[in-house]
């Protein structure tokens, strides 16, 4: 299990909440593609819960319809979401801009393949 801050700013508001979020990764270190897209689905749901609390944990999420990018932190990196309800960063995290922002966007591509949504979202 590998755990990780998250911080959400809804559209509207202006302060954060920041969530300790737990995945059933290793860390990362040793992350593939499988574990990156559990970790932007809990980086999302995290958005999800903070704007609607008694939303269910394991509710279904489709990596479609935001913006991203992967920030160097120091030493470290983190990854931030933007989604029309508000925006994350979640981390810091120990690796290599380039290779995790390469690993998200094979994620997103497969994705969108096995959603049958276009080739290209802005």
């Amino acid at each position: 299990m590998f755990s990780f801050p998250v911080e959400v700013v809804l559209k509207g508001r202006d302060f954060a909440v920041t969530e300790q979020v737990a995945v059933d990764v290793p860390g990362p270190s040793a992350w593939v593609d499988e574990h990156v897209r559990d970790v932007l689905v809990e980086i999302l749901r995290a958005i999800d819960r903070a704007e609607n609390p008694k939303t269910a944990a394991e509710r279904i999420i489709v990596l479609r319809g935001f913006s991203w990018i992967v920030e160097p932190a120091g030493n470290e990196v983190v990854i931030a979401i933007e989604i029309p309800m508000g925006a994350a960063v979640a981390g810091p995290f120990p690796g290599n801009q380039a290779d995790l922002t390469e690993r998200i966007a094979r994620v997103l591509k497969l994705e969108r393949q096995l959603t049958g949504a276009p080739g290209t979202v802005h």
